[in-house]
């Protein structure tokens, strides 16, 4: 797990950015839009930027859920934030260990086990994400590009693009659910629905504070998970997810709306059990992403890569397990 990311605080300037709208980019909202091209940017700032017209789009102005649309132009005014003399060095420590963090690795993509504590974007006070670490491990590398994302706190197998080309193909296999994605997860309390399948609908709402949460709405986003019990242990168990849709925080809320939240979850878990798996070594969420199955473009035979629990989270289970038999 990476521990020491809060220490790096945003310092960054952009000038003018003017951006035509591509096919991979059809159909985003402005604000996701944005939030990737500004990722060291706040998301309070670039909210900011549109609410008062900074942001627009064919000479237009815009509202945050505005869809893009192929050929639209997107002007970005100049904006920084921080101390614009200091540079973003990725440490040399971070791009070894996620050197040794490669799954596997051709001339179109990346698949690297993501520790959890490392976010995918810059960003919430972080200076660099994955992909900077990436760029910063790859310089001879002109496109670095996420297929997909993964929660900050959630390790496990993500895939980076290396050109349009292979983006492009990764994102309709997404799009399409031909992609397979299983995520190993310990969930508070004794399970005992075997295998069971959540369609409930997702909806994101802002709090009170700006914080982003997610709720089962009947007026969400269609959302399937399928859980598969593998082991009880004394005030958890061991399930694995199969994800038929990929909707922010998908499998913690429907843990959740099961009754049984995601270990470790501060979101959307439960403070007590927390505590007490705290006290059996678990410092984070209990979601890794560990197994990815899809196609590469020209290959006949999908791409399969898998990862086991990391080792913090194999620890924990040891030590219930372990309590368990006293």
């Amino acid at each position: 797990m990476i521990r020491s990311m809060n220490e790096y605080t945003q310092n960054t300037r952009k000038g003018v950015q003017v951006i035509e709208i591509e096919e991979d980019q059809d159909n985003q909202r402005i604000d996701n839009f944005l939030v990737r091209v500004l990722a060291d940017i706040p998301k309070t700032r670039i909210y900011r930027l549109i609410r008062k017209g900074e942001i627009r789009v064919n000479k237009g102005r815009i509202k945050a859920n505005h869809r893009l649309k192929v050929g639209d132009i997107v002007r970005i005014p100049p904006v920084w934030v921080g101390d614009e003399s200091a540079e973003v060095r990725v440490p040399p420590g971070l791009m070894k260990e996620i050197e040794q963090c490669i799954l596997f690795e051709n001339d179109q993509c990346i698949v690297i086990n993501k520790p959890s504590g490392l976010a995918v974007h810059a960003g919430s006070g972080l200076r660099f994400g994955l992909v900077d670490v990436v760029k910063a491990m790859r310089p001879d590398q002109d496109y670095v590009e996420l297929a997909h994302r993964l929660d900050r706190e959630t390790s496990g197998c993500i895939i980076v693009a290396k050109n349009r080309k292979t983006l492009i193909f990764l994102h309709e296999q997404f799009k399409s659910g031909g992609v397979i994605k299983k995520y190993l997860t310990g969930v508070v309390g004794h399970w005992d629905e075997g295998n069971k399948t959540i369609a409930a609908p997702l909806k994101k709402n802002v709090v009170q504070g700006g914080e982003r949460m997610v709720e089962v709405a009947a007026d969400g986003k269609s959302a399937v998970s399928h859980f598969t019990l593998l082991q009880h242990y004394p005030g958890l168990s061991l399930l694995e997810v199969i994800l038929e849709t990929g909707r922010t925080h998908q499998i913690r809320v429907h843990a959740a709306y099961a009754g049984h939240p995601v270990a470790g979850d501060k979101k959307y878990g439960d403070k007590r059990s927390n505590q007490i798996l705290k006290e059996k070594g678990l410092g984070h969420l209990f979601l890794h992403a560990h197994w990815l199955e899809l196609f590469l473009p020209g290959r006949v035979e999908k791409l399969l890569v898998t990862t086991p629990l990391p080792p913090d989270l194999q620890q924990v289970l040891t030590k219930l397990e372990s309590a368990g038999s006293k």
